[in-house]
């Protein structure tokens, strides 16, 4: 059903339902009477505008989605939708790549929502390596596909079973957070990989561990990554907010070698 053929009040209860909020929470949260916003839930009384648009911010409800309420509830959309190419994105799409080089000579790379691949800083070269899969390494790129893949990266994650565990674990809580179909789709698909496991159990996280690190087999080296993810902190423009970078940073001495002599390496005349 879309959301014009579903009232805003049935969409406003879906998302507080996705957020484990009772009506008294929401309520509370946005100051108002629990009995007002049950009229509105019901459709019994008609949100104005600025009530669609309060109740999305209590609700944590992604841009995209608050259009969508808004259409459901009469309104035209708040939020413009652009393309990555469109020019008044631009500002914005070179403070992406000024984000990437200057992440070199350790990997970066930014994705969609959809986790397709939308650009990738030189020091990426070490995941691309050795894909098996010519096929996962033509655009769009998926990077949670290409990553989980067994004719992918996965074969050369020495921790796949864990880093797969994360990756999943994140686009869950994505799912949760979204209801986006496509991802929910891509979750589907993802958890037919191989898990990595081959009937042992996970290994448990160390005691003293303060993050979940990928351990990619490059070579006779093991690399070892912490990564960290970047979004706009303002945006207004629907396809901005579903923009992220993912920096990855050496998580060892050893790593950081390498990478260094990797981009000493691309910098040599051929």
């Amino acid at each position: 059903m879309t959301a014009t053929q579903t009232s805003a009040g049935s969409l406003i209860r879906e998302w507080r339902t996705r957020r484990r909020m009772s009506q008294l929470d929401l309520a509370m949260e946005a100051e108002i009477s629990q009995r007002h916003l049950s009229f509105v839930e019901s459709g019994r009384a008609a949100p104005s505008r600025d009530m669609v648009l309060h109740l999305a911010e209590q609700l944590s409800i992604p841009l995209r989605q608050r259009n969508q309420l808004l259409l459901a509830a009469g309104f035209a959309p708040s939020f413009s939708e652009r393309s990555l190419t469109d020019a008044s994105l631009a500002p914005a799409m070179a403070a992406v790549e000024i984000v990437l080089k200057g992440h070199e000579p350790f990997p970066a790379l930014a994705v969609d929502r959809h986790w397709n691949l939308v650009s990738a800083n030189a020091a990426i070269g070490p995941f691309l390596a050795n894909v098996a899969e010519p096929s996962l390494l033509k655009p769009p790129v998926n990077v949670l596909r290409l990553s989980l893949h067994p004719g992918g990266v996965a074969p050369r994650i020495v921790n796949l079973a864990e880093w797969r565990a994360h990756l999943l674990d994140r686009l869950k809580h994505q799912n949760d957070a979204t209801g986006d179909p496509v991802l929910v789709g891509l979750e589907r698909e993802l958890r037919t990989y191989p898990s990595g496991l081959n009937g042992a159990r996970p290994v448990p996280v160390e005691p003293n561990a303060i993050v979940h690190p990928l351990r990619l087999a490059h070579g006779d080296a093991v690399l070892s990554f912490i990564s960290t993810i970047t979004v706009f902190g303002t945006p207004l423009d629907v396809t901005l907010s579903e923009l992220a970078i993912e920096s990855f940073f050496p998580a060892d001495e050893q790593t950081r070698t390498v990478l260094v002599r990797l981009a000493k390496e691309r910098a040599e005349p051929s």
